[in-house]
């Protein structure tokens, strides 16, 4: 059973049949100008155009990318190596390592970063992040939704305090995890910046998109044949690209659906732990957040070894973010919500997506409370 589908998920078979065509018909470089060539670029440039519709952008505000990481790097370098005096980055402390990577590395060259603390919800109010902007500020990055714990956070109101101290600052806001189940739509919202992953709504690993409001100037930070109008070099995935706006489409459509039979699933999951293991503890906010999320500590069981014994009875899960697996340091989403690092090393995600069902959900529950209560 699989229960990790914040780290990926399953390919949809339109998806899949999208694609196919790309990697024998179609395979002209996107660039070039003789016939073969512009049969990918109108492939290409038909994606860009479904993409910007399902969030109501223009296609020109779409820059494909090779996915989260590569989005949220461009939108926070692009943004602070831009041609301008501002330099600063404005984040929250429970954010992606791709942002908080990022910010890390801009601070160890001399930028100003400023890190806003979250409450025990992993929330941070509006009003903390738009008093942390300065003049210096180039960009403020908060995410919608919470990787590890599915926390939601106020990316709306955030953006209209940061505008109402500062309308040059960027907001940009990593929207990876909120796809499957918000409506996303970038005026709304109010970002100048928005990051997509293909991978996380039955997409294709490898590409993802950064959305750049009209207007909004960034240096590139990859360069070469000048793509993506300069902002983003490299030759396209045609293929990539087809199957990110196939799987933006499916999961829009499929939003009200995803909503309420998956938040079922994972309600009833999370019901059946907390009737047979009393003393576990949800991280997960039982209120403003994810449909699909469920963080769960069991206290004086390690999560290492709980998730060891899962694998080998068939179910799948995490202690956190797959980009952090194996790692020896603890979630840092977790400390900044305030659980100590033994606690912290007590939790497991188990996240739920399109393929999951109240079957599998029933059976892989009493698994866990079984393998908990015999490991504690």
């Amino acid at each position: 059973m699989y229960l990790d589908h914040a780290a990926t998920t399953p390919m949809r078979p339109e998806v899949v049949a999208a694609m196919e065509p790309f990697s024998s018909d179609v395979f002209g470089n996107s660039s070039g100008i003789h016939a073969v060539s512009r049969k990918a670029k109108n492939a290409l440039e038909e994606a860009r155009e479904r993409a910007a519709a399902v969030i109501g952008a223009r296609p020109l505000e779409i820059v494909f990318t090779s996915g989260g990481t590569e989005s949220d790097n461009l939108a926070l370098k692009g943004a602070v190596f831009n041609p301008t005096p501002r330099r600063g980055v404005v984040t929250a402390a429970t954010e992606h390592e791709a942002i908080l990577e990022t910010a890390d590395f801009l601070k160890r060259i001399g930028m100003p970063v400023t890190i806003a603390a979250v409450d025990g919800e992993g929330r941070v109010p509006p009003g903390e992040v738009a008093a942390a902007v300065s003049g210096d500020t180039a960009v403020v990055s908060v995410m919608l939704v919470n990787n590890e714990t599915g926390t939601v956070q106020p990316v709306a109101e955030i953006a209209r305090a940061v505008k109402e101290a500062d309308p040059e600052v960027l907001v940009h806001s990593d929207a990876v995890q909120g796809f499957n189940s918000m409506e996303i739509d970038v005026d709304e919202l109010g970002v100048d910046l928005l990051s997509l992953s293909g991978h996380k709504f039955g997409g294709p690993k490898g590409c993802g998109l950064l959305y750049v409001r009209e207007g909004t100037s960034l240096e590139p930070v990859q360069h070469g044949g000048g793509q993506e109008l300069g902002r983003r070099s490299g030759t396209h995935d045609v293929a990539a690209a087809v199957g990110l706006a196939t799987a933006m489409e499916l999961a829009a459509a499929e939003r009200g659906r995803f909503r309420e039979e998956i938040a079922a699933v994972r309600d009833a999951f999370r019901s059946l732990i907390r009737e047979n293991f009393e003393d576990a503890v949800p991280n997960t906010p039982a209120a403003g957040s994810s449909p699909h999320h469920l963080n769960i500590r069991f206290p004086g069981v390690s999560n290492q070894i709980l998730l060891m014994r899962l694998d080998q009875a068939g179910i799948s899960a995490s202690a956190g973010s797959a980009c952090q697996s194996g790692a020896a340091t603890v979630s840092h989403v977790l400390e900044a919500m305030g659980l100590s690092p033994d606690e912290a090393r007590e939790c497991v995600r188990f996240t739920f997506g399109w393929t999951s069902s109240g079957d599998e959900a029933e059976v892989a529950a009493k698994t866990v409370v079984d393998l908990a209560g015999e490991l504690r």
